[in-house]
């Protein structure tokens, strides 16, 4: 046997076939990607990955090694049960090692690891031996460890009981495929345990096999793993009762470190070659496996597809001729040939269903709205001969790859699609996809942080320095910040947390199951791939979507989109309130009130142009087209944003720029975007028209302009000259126009996308310039859960002249609805009433509105609608209509309530005839007198709030509006990452007030002070809690004063001021006062200067000596700005002058504590 090279040494051959990795989900700490290289590092060949049992990492593990030439062998360490259908606290559950042989064994195993899942969880995934009988052939068992069965009954002093258990498995798995494992942790029990082990091998002629438990990488990786585990448990290192390991052996082993364990048995060493030797899985990662789609008596799955296309491009274009004919015969027939017909079919299909059930579908998604076939299909709507879509850019002939049709339904109704396809295609065929969550560079730290108890404040701190960059990793983090590299190189608790977050960064927290992808498969899920049952009761897959499409599956992604829920239920309300069918696929897209409402930025509510950052480019831009829109799509992405890109576009469209192209060839494909390459098909165009390239070879070198892949780009580059050079294209200009593409395609966005989610971003922007009312209550409808977004929405209506009116018992539906101009709240928003209350008054109202409070309670369903509902119902406002003040109906519920109890048993024990009833109704029942009394305003809308959550007759705040004036005044809606660290004032009404001790027994508090829009934490340490101790009650309203602090948890306000409006004087003294650094945190951002351009270092007596004054003199002279410097020295003041302008970054400020206490002035 050719053995591999460990460092300079020739390496005995050992296998390890008992390892975690990261996917023993916070238990194993070993990175899947690390793990080959470390085994070719330790002089070895082969590996096996035996995760607790799951099977996550087996596709990427089996990769990872063949990348480097290692061998893979799939196993599982699973757990096993006596019966795996009793779901209750188990005593005999064991740990059993798994090693699949051959490609049976594999499915053999997926089965077995799936019905741990699917039938035995209970608290962990549980097999039985009935499901080993039944899945044993081409499986390899060993003993596993201490907690093995035949181990266990040893440990008990059950020898008898082992023999027995050992001899069971082989009758199981076969004559030499079961292995006695041994093991050798350093461990007192184990030596007797494993002395016993090699008798019972020897007694039975079973094989033993040596192994290490291994979870961790390197010895040294012991603590990280320990910090893992506490992770784990929600538990310190400090913890005495946190589970543990007992030393620090559970490592990868070298093979001369195993040798060396088990020289006196080398067979158990020999063996595991032998199993290596014995286990050989290949997969075909070529091979597709598609459901099957039944067609028409007489159809192929080819000729039915072309009979739906040539039958919707009928309807979509009037005649098939010309372009379209073209384009749809091209397109049918690279789908044919890649084989993907019923692929097309099955994605129409669920389509179809949708849309004849009235569930809303999106235009499209992604890059199927480049498909004429999807088009025809009425998959997507977007037409891609209009709108200048490429195919290719969807299913590239040229790269062959499973097609990815994503598609928005309306987020109520998508598990009734989910449902349609359960039930199409089997409950066995059908899965959702797992995902996993990981532990991002800020989220290691914290999570570290918490497991090595370093204080919460020092652990923020350190997370607050890791730059806000998608996907940035600790490493680069420490490469791009200063701040970072300084602590971690000055602090040694600091250093120690983030070398651990370093090593656990990215590895898996949890398993969930992701929020739109979906699988179909031809036969049962698990004879594919693993599966498992999550919390929600859906049966999932094991594998990511990454893998499962890998593996040549059909994914695909059924997103929940709440846009499309707003417009359906917004059509639903223009029908009922004005008696309008509305096609919102027809309207006119050249609509001047849509237009007129997008350019005055007044776009909240409106799907993707919501945000302030939107709101200001689209005011800029003054959208006037259908491309307009669909480019600020595109625009609105962080890569154009910091080029300055978006400028450029908006002055060229207004002619403050002129656009130029570089070769007249260039006009027709950037024409629309004003001279600027801002499409990926824009990219695709050029090269195809300058420089000849097939499209499918120029969606390839898009591919590999936008992913920067160096080899591919360089070839991409003389094709494109030589391309040019036939059209007479100069070399130097080709150059000049390759190197413009190369820079924009790193900006530039799919169209197909931009331009599926622009026409639906219009149509919102056409409802609500068209048919406000109705968009706004279903805008309402839509985010009735969220505090912020209702309020936001409801001071929008006001300031258009929508009147939002409180619940009401005889116009009021389920959810928010329309009357005239007015939008009523739904019966839903209403504390302490439940479904069956809200359809009793609403299915009861079909006899006739109710007349007065009498009528409404023998009427009604009291068994469900009891006092306290009708109390809520009083409160919320709902009889206002009836002419019933609040305060008197509710001193008249009782006899009110009593006379509907009365009617309502008299009526159901028969004792009233029909004729009977009238005679009640008439002459023998007397009104219930109410009073005329009414609550205080203060108190009515605190009331509201405590029953709606919102206030609707008015708002606390609205007589101090003028306080909005005062300098460093901000509403909580406004508040940013920007503001973090600085003072700031904002008013409000106290809500969810709650007093609680600090460790020295003071009191203090926390609570929320909510404006118009938003809610803001509050915390008021014990200084500020005893000076407005006062004023701190729910529904007062105050001035708070403090310095902002924004975590990725939460956002608060440190109050040091807190007074009543009338006394907002205190508050401008307050913010008159220098500022203070000495320790405190702020971000990593440049500290405003609020009262002037001053910084002054009070210098401490230790830093007060001649080099440390040079050194801040030579501090001072490299970090130049515009604060003129004054240093107090032994109570003298020095100003340094114009030579000394300091700079006042967070870092400078940093490095001036050092000095002493730090004033901006």
């Amino acid at each position: 046997m050719e053995l591999i090279k460990g460092g300079d040494n020739l390496s005995n051959p050992f296998v390890h076939l008992h390892l975690h990795s990261e996917f023993s989900l916070l238990d194993g700490a070993i990175k899947i990607s690390e793990l080959p290289k470390a085994i070719k590092e330790k002089g070895m060949d082969a590996v096996a990955l035996t995760d607790h049992g799951a099977m996550y990492g087996v596709i990427d593990f089996y990769k990872a090694c063949k990348k480097e030439g290692v061998k893979p062998i799939i196993g599982c360490e699973v757990y096993l049960s006596k019966d795996r259908n009793r779901k209750e606290v188990d005593d005999e559950r064991y740990h059993l090692i798994l090693l699949a042989e051959n490609k049976e064994g594999y499915h053999n195993l997926v089965k077995i690891v799936s019905r741990g899942y699917t039938e035995g969880f209970y608290y962990k995934p549980r097999i039985d031996k009935e499901v080993l009988r039944e899945y044993s052939r081409g499986i390899i068992a060993t003993s596993a460890c201490i907690v093995g069965e035949v181990p266990s009954l040893i440990r008990k002093d059950n020898y008898e009981g082992a023999l027995i258990a050992a001899k069971e498995y082989e009758d199981i798995f076969g004559k030499g495929n079961f292995f006695i494992e041994i093991q050798d942790h350093k461990l007192e029990e184990e030596k007797f345990l494993n002395s016993q082990l090699i008798r019972l091998s020897r007694e039975l002629d079973i094989p033993l096999v040596a192994a290490n438990d291994s979870h961790y990488r390197n010895k040294e990786d012991a603590f990280s793993h320990e910090v893992l585990m506490c992770i784990q448990m929600a538990k310190t290192i400090k913890d005495e009762h946190r589970m543990e390991f007992p030393n620090s052996e559970f490592y990868i082993k070298s093979p001369e470190e195993m040798w060396e364990l088990f020289k006196e048995i080398p067979s158990a060493i020999e063996n595991t070659i032998k199993i290596k030797d014995r286990c050989n899985i290949e997969f075909d990662f070529d091979e597709n496996h598609l459901p099957s789609f039944i067609v028409p008596e007489g159809e192929t799955l080819d000729s039915y597809l072309k009979e739906l296309c040539y039958e919707g491009a009928i309807k979509k274009y009037g005649s098939i001729e010309g372009a379209v004919e073209e384009r749809l015969e091209y397109e049918l027939a690279v789908i044919s040939k890649m084989g993907y017909p019923g692929y097309f079919l099955i994605v129409w299909d669920m389509i179809k269903y949708a849309k004849e059930n009235g569930i809303y579908v999106g235009p499209g998604r992604g890059s199927a709205a480049g498909s004429i076939v999807a088009y025809s299909l009425d998959i997507t709507t977007i037409d891609p001969i209009k709108y200048d879509l490429l195919f290719e850019r969807f299913l590239n002939p040229e790269r062959i790859s499973l097609p990815d049709i994503d598609t928005d339904f309306c987020y109520v109704r998508r598990g009734e699609v989910i449902n349609y396809l359960v039930e199409k295609y089997g409950h066995d065929k059908v899965a959702q996809i797992v995902t996993f969550g990981t532990m991002a560079a800020r989220a290691a730290i914290r999570d570290v942080g918490r497991a090595l108890d370093i204080p919460l404040s020092e652990v923020d701190k350190v997370a607050k320095m890791i730059p806000n960059e998608l996907k940035i990793t600790l490493e680069s983090a420490i490469e791009k910040s200063k701040e970072l590299r300084d602590v971690y190189n000055t602090k040694e608790d600091i250093k120690k947390l983030i070398d651990i977050a370093m090593k656990l960064e990215g590895m898996p927290r949890h398993s969930s199951t992701h929020a739109a992808a979906v699988v179909i498969s031809p036969g049962a899920i698990d004879n594919f791939l693993p599966i498992k049952i999550e919390s929600e009761g859906n049966l999932t897959t094991q594998y990511n979507m990454t893998t499962v499409e890998e593996l040549g599956l059909l994914k695909m992604d059924l997103l929940g989109l709440r846009t499309l829920t707003v417009i359906g239920d917004a059509v639903k309300k223009i029908k009922e309130n004005r008696g309008i069918d509305l096609d919102i696929e027809a309207i006119p897209l050249d609509d001047q009130k849509t237009f007129d409402l997008l350019s005055s930025g007044k776009t909240s509510g409106l799907f993707q142009l919501e945000s302030k950052g939107m709101q200001n480019i689209i005011r800029n831009l003054k959208p006037d087209s259908i491309d307009d829109i669909i480019a600020l799509v595109a625009l609105y992405r962080p890569g154009p944003i910091g080029s300055g890109m978006i400028d450029d576009f908006v002055n060229r469209k207004h002619g403050k720029i002129e656009a130029s192209y570089l070769h007249p060839l260039l006009e027709p494909i950037l024409k629309d975007t004003y001279g600027v390459i801002l499409y990926q098909e824009q990219v695709m165009r050029i090269a195809k028209e300058l420089a000849g390239f097939t499209l499918g070879e120029a969606d390839n070198l898009r591919k590999a302009m936008g992913k920067k892949i160096a080899s591919i780009l360089e070839k991409n580059r003389q094709q494109f000259l030589d391309g040019c050079k036939l059209k007479n294209i100069s070399e130097k200009l080709a150059e000049e126009i390759f190197t413009l593409i190369e820079y924009f395609a790193g900006y530039g966005f799919n169209k197909s996308h931009s331009a599926a989610y622009g026409i639906l971003a219009y149509q919102t922007a056409y409802l609500k310039a068209n048919y406000r009312e109705e968009f706004m209550a279903s805008l309402l409808s839509s985010v009735i859960m969220s505090f912020d977004k209702v309020n936001q929405y409801i001071a929008d209506c006001k300031k258009i002249g929508i009147k939002v009116m409180p619940p009401d018992v005889n116009e009021s539906m389920e959810d928010f609805s329309v009357k005239g101009n007015t939008i009523r709240f739904g019966l839903s928003a209403i504390k302490n009433i439940g479904y069956n209350s809200i359809t009793s008054i609403i299915e009861e109202r079909k006899n006739g509105p109710y007349t007065d409070i009498d009528d409404f309670c023998c009427r009604v369903d009291l068994k469900s609608t009891g006092k306290k509902v009708i109390e809520s119902l009083v409160y919320s406002g709902a009889f206002l209509t009836m002419g019933y003040p609040r305060k008197g109906l509710l001193m008249a519920i009782d006899l009110a309530y009593e006379k509907g109890i009365n009617f309502q048993r008299d009526l159901n024990s028969n004792q009233v005839s029909l004729f009977d009833l009238d005679d009640f109704s008439m002459e023998s029942s007397v009104g219930t007198v109410v009073g005329k009394e009414e609550f205080p305003i203060d108190e009515i809308l605190m009331k509201e709030k405590e029953i709606l959550g919102f206030y609707i007759s008015g708002h606390p705040l609205e007589q101090f509006e003028e306080l909005g004036g005062i300098d460093g005044f901000v509403d909580i809606v406004d508040i940013d990452e920007d503001l973090d660290g600085k003072r700031i004032v904002v008013k409000g009404v106290i809500e969810n007030f709650k007093e609680r001790k600090t460790k020295n027994n003071d009191m203090m508090a926390t609570f929320n002070v909510e404006d118009e829009i938003g809610s803001l934490e509050v915390v008021a340490f014990p200084r500020v809690f005893t000076d407005a101790y006062n004023l701190m009650m729910r529904g007062k309203v105050v001035l708070v004063a403090g310095r902002m602090q924004l975590t990725e948890r939460d956002t608060k306000i440190l109050a040091e001021k807190i007074v009543e409006p009338k006394d907002w004087n205190q508050v401008k003294e307050y913010l008159q006062k220098p500022i203070v650094y000495s320790n405190i945190n702020v971000k990593n951002k440049a500290i405003n200067s609020i009262n002037g351009k001053t910084i002054e270092i009070i210098i401490s007596k230790e830093m007060n000596s001649r080099d440390n004054l040079i050194r801040l003199r030579e501090y001072i002279e490299n970090n130049k700005g515009d604060f003129l410097v004054k240093l107090f020295i032994d109570g003298k003041l020095y100003e340094l002058g114009e030579k000394f302008l300091l700079n006042n970054s967070f870092e400078v400020v940093e490095y001036l504590k050092k000095y002493g206490e730090v004033v901006f002035k």
